[in-house]
């Protein structure tokens, strides 16, 4: 596809899956265009210094060039870029310092946003609308913006965190196996069945298959889906997903400003696989937002957060980013 005199701007997703590129055409007062996206497979390596720049570097240039070569792009020029990456607010140093330059003399980009993915994602569900946006998959993370400051909320991990999260509903899940193949209160025959069919009987095993895992996070929420299959009929089950519901809506309250423009309630919107768990959480989470936030009102996302990268990137490219900026969460270079 040819877009002949179109400004170009790049979206990019990195997460903890691999990494996603979209190219958009811009002009004059239209929506950006996407043209083509790009998937890897290869999630973005982490180490001692974050989140390696050059490996991200080295699949997003070659990337970034073919996508713009199939676009018909005469010139591979970028107007602007927004990189929204998982870890970016505390791993995301090495990014800050060696993006700006390498994308620069690579493809003259004159804007750049590095995000973290809360913030693309808030950006894909919300755009730039005042409220709170909860993502939520193997860990949780709740952001919210009065279009004058981030305020966050959890994203801490599973060990210090990620209350409600797939991670935090799977351990609990277990927990309540575990307790039932002891004989002590608070056990749950049903969750202790599916224990045993999803990682092998006896469970005394399980601590040693567990334990020892760098997925460790992925495994537990793996078994957040097994505790949603038993909550119809299982009150353990049934109370741990109402304890995710309590978690999450105290994280949205607690970022959710009082009040969206011009005085109209503030909008909250769920991104992200944990929501996909269905009516056994997303049933008592619709209850608690409306206690906790009765001055808001919950909207379908959107977008993802691609979607929110490319908005941030069309919007950088124009002037006219209404979402503020932060040295760590939206670093503007």
């Amino acid at each position: 596809m040819t877009e002949s005199g179109a400004e170009w701007v790049l979206g990019v997703d990195s997460g903890g899956s691999g990494l996603r590129i979209t190219l958009a055409a811009m002009r004059h007062g239209s929506a950006p265009a996407a043209v083509g996206t790009v998937s890897s497979a290869d999630p973005v390596r982490t180490g001692l210094q974050g989140i390696d720049a050059a490996h991200l570097l080295a699949q997003l240039l070659p990337a970034a060039r073919g996508l713009l070569t199939d676009a018909g792009a005469h010139e591979r020029r970028l107007r602007a870029v927004c990189v929204g990456a998982a870890g970016m607010a505390t791993l995301g140093g090495a990014l800050r310092a060696e993006l700006p330059g390498a994308l620069a003399r690579e493809f003259g980009v004159r804007h750049l946003a590095l995000a973290a993915d809360a913030v693309t994602a808030y950006a894909g569900a919300l755009g730039e609308s005042p409220g709170a946006v909860v993502a939520g998959g193997t860990g949780v993370i709740a952001m919210g913006t009065d279009l004058r400051s981030w305020r966050r909320a959890d994203g801490w991990g599973h060990l210090l965190g990620d209350c409600g999260s797939g991670a935090w509903i799977g351990r609990a899940g277990l927990a309540a196996a575990m307790r039932a193949y002891d004989g002590r209160e608070g056990g749950s025959a049903a969750l202790r069945e599916r224990a045993e069919a999803v990682f092998g009987a006896p469970l005394s095993g399980l601590p040693g298959r567990l334990y020892p895992r760098t997925d460790r996070p992925a495994v537990l929420a793996s078994f957040a889906p097994e505790v949603a299959r038993c909550a119809e009929e299982d009150p353990v089950a049934r109370e741990v997903l109402r304890e995710a519901a309590s978690e999450i809506a105290a994280a949205a309250a607690a970022v959710c400003p009082a009040t969206g423009p011009a005085g109209k309630k503030a909008t909250v919107a769920l991104t992200g696989g944990l929501f996909r768990i269905g009516a056994p959480l997303l049933g008592p989470l619709e209850a608690e937002l409306a206690a906790r936030l009765p001055h808001a009102r919950t909207v379908e996302p959107g977008g993802d957060p691609l979607d929110g990268a490319l908005l941030i990137a069309a919007r950088l490219a124009e002037g006219a980013l209404t979402l503020p900026s932060d040295p760590v969460l939206l670093f503007l270079g």
